[in-house]
């Protein structure tokens, strides 16, 4: 790692920035440096156009990771390089506005009935009936499931914040038939192994 990935990553991390924000900035900047063969603390406003255009033109990216390379952009020449001024030459896009796709009940209860595995089906209905992101539910452990008071115990979530979300009757009398088939002793959905809990990209697949 060299001492300007380093010095950015330190700065995300001061600034208690989730692990997966980090990760995404640091491979956002590298690939603007990439696309130039150069250390990016060498390129300016004009780069950063002609990268912009880059990737709305050629690379055709969604918009969602055009907007993460600005945020990263915009943070490692205000933040790690000290150049606010920079800021004004890294412009947003006006978003798109898009109603979401709504499934009805029946649709979702059909959508989950056709899991069959057990364990994705608890997953993927954990995931449904609480509103967590997929993040915050491969990371539940067994003792965050409060059946006393009908809550879940969220630890860290999105900015490092700690919540509790509702537990329904109908997720936890799942979550129980689950428990009693597959016994997971510390992690709600452990991975292989049982010593981590399953990794983000598996529950993504899922």
């Amino acid at each position: 790692m060299t001492p300007l990935r380093q010095r950015m990553e330190d700065d995300l991390n001061l600034r208690n920035y989730s692990d997966r924000t980090i990760k995404a900035y640091l491979r956002c900047v590298s690939n603007f440096a990439r696309h130039f063969g150069k250390s990016p603390d060498e390129l300016g406003p004009a780069h950063i156009r002609e990268y912009q255009l880059y990737l709305v033109n050629q690379k055709q990216c969604s918009w969602a990771v055009f907007n993460q390379t600005v945020c990263a952009l915009r943070f490692f020449y205000s933040t790690t390089l000290g150049c606010k001024e920079m800021i004004e030459e890294i412009p947003y896009p006006r978003f798109e506005k898009r109603l979401p796709v709504v499934l009805s009940q029946t649709e979702v209860d059909a959508l989950l009935r056709a899991v069959k595995n057990l364990k994705h089906r608890a997953l993927l209905t954990t995931i449904y009936a609480t509103g967590l992101r997929v993040s915050e539910v491969t990371n539940l452990l067994i003792t965050d499931i409060d059946s006393s008071r009908m809550i879940i115990h969220v630890r860290q979530g999105k900015r490092r914040k700690d919540r509790f979300v509702m537990l329904s009757p109908n997720l936890l009398t799942l979550l129980r038939e689950y428990w009693k088939a597959y016994h997971p002793r510390h992690w709600l959905f452990p991975g292989q192994g049982s010593r981590r809990p399953i990794n983000n990209a598996t529950a993504y697949r899922i």
